[in-house]
């Protein structure tokens, strides 16, 4: 399991982003779902370091990374610290908003990736432009502007098992590994407080120009809008394609750990 004093901390222009490095090799870069963090892929870092430097950041206002305090873009963030790290091209590994910021930043920063895994996600287009993610999110900000935290678990809760499934169908350490996560993030901000994420806009007029390998990994109960989005965006670049694991929805890197890391292995040994 890890820890606090695995991560590590780039200090940005709007504080302190913290990250694990660990491992050698080519460098892998996960990244974590909405209001969780990099201990999504607690089961992925360890298996993946064994061959690999993996990187696992916490995205700006999720677990120890700063708040934003002004506009940014989360593939500013991620370029910032790719540079950092001196790692050259990485492969980006990505489970819902994870699979977004890979997408934009191959779009924004194509030299900085080496390719890409999506998972359950496309471009950070959809958050804005999905019928479905605006329902989520306007349950969500309702329950908080009441008070109701239960509530807004209740309605985060609900990527996990996905279309088909009730929570009493997950493992339960999977729910109370992702609850506590979330009410950790959920914690470091107010009801109030401004969205100072700029999204990318235009995207899927340049998704087509795309050129690295590009694999869309997803659960097979999740959200039909979901499953299409990442099936859209495998079937759109140059070279993409896609995989479905059985018996799972937003998260099968937790529920289905061991498939997914022999899925995102067997892709980085084919590069």
């Amino acid at each position: 399991m890890n820890s606090a004093s695995d991560l590590r901390l780039l200090a940005s222009d709007d504080g302190d982003l913290a990250y694990r490095d660990t491992g050698a090799g080519d460098p892998v870069v996960l990244l974590h779902s909405g209001f969780t963090d990099h201990r999504v892929f607690d089961a992925q870092i360890p298996a993946l370091s064994r061959e690999y430097r993996v990187i696992a950041p916490d995205v700006r206002g999720h677990g120890a990374s700063a708040n934003a305090t002004r506009p940014f873009r989360w593939a500013d963030d991620l370029a910032a610290l790719l540079r950092h790290l001196d790692t050259g091209p990485a492969v980006l590994v990505g489970v819902s908003m994870g699979g977004a910021i890979a997408t934009d930043t191959v779009l924004e920063y194509p030299e900085l990736v080496r390719a890409v895994v999506a998972c359950g996600a496309s471009t950070s287009e959809f958050e804005y432009t999905s019928p479905w993610a605006r329902q989520v999110q306007a349950e969500q900000a309702a329950a908080l502007g009441a008070g109701d935290v239960e509530g807004w678990l209740t309605a985060f809760l609900r990527f996990v098992p996905g279309e088909y499934r009730t929570l009493d169908d997950v493992d339960p350490d999977v729910l109370r590994r992702v609850r506590e996560m979330a009410l950790g993030t959920l914690a470091k901000h107010t009801p109030d407080e401004e969205n100072h994420h700029v999204p990318l806009t235009g995207t899927w007029a340049r998704v087509p120009k795309i050129d690295v390998p590009v694999l869309a990994v997803n659960g097979a109960l999740d959200a039909p809008e979901l499953l299409a989005e990442a099936e859209r965006l495998a079937r759109t670049v140059h070279n993409g394609r896609s995989v479905v694991i059985d018996g799972v929805a937003h998260y099968p890197n937790m529920e289905r750990p061991g498939a997914f890391t022999d899925i995102v292995a067997t892709f980085l040994g084919s590069l």
